[in-house]
């Protein structure tokens, strides 16, 4: 019997896959970074996406809309997840740099 060529199973690629790839461009990927005071779960938000003005924590300067920064709350935290993620903080990209 010839072998057959046709892919088999659920094909990678599909709209869920499009919209996973549309929103991790819009804003940024998760991780976590290690700072001298701890774990941080660090998320970039790009120009396109900012739509607020924040203010850095690092300068006290404003961080306008459309401006591309990021954002940053505890990993470690010992209130819990929700109150560190309550506590979320957008930085500028320079000051979280020299954090």
């Amino acid at each position: 019997m010839p072998r057959s060529n046709r892919p088999r199973g659920p094909r990678s690629g599909g709209a869920d896959d499009e919209a996973y790839d549309i929103s991790r461009a819009l804003f940024g990927s998760l991780r976590t970074e290690s700072r001298r005071d701890g774990l941080w779960n660090v998320q970039s938000i790009s120009a396109a996406s900012a739509s607020k003005t924040y203010t850095c924590p690092g300068c006290g300067l404003d961080i306008a809309p459309g401006t591309a920064h990021l954002v940053a709350w505890r990993a470690d935290g010992l209130m819990g997840e929700a109150e560190d993620l309550a506590a979320r903080r957008h930085w500028h990209l320079h000051c979280w740099k020299i954090k």
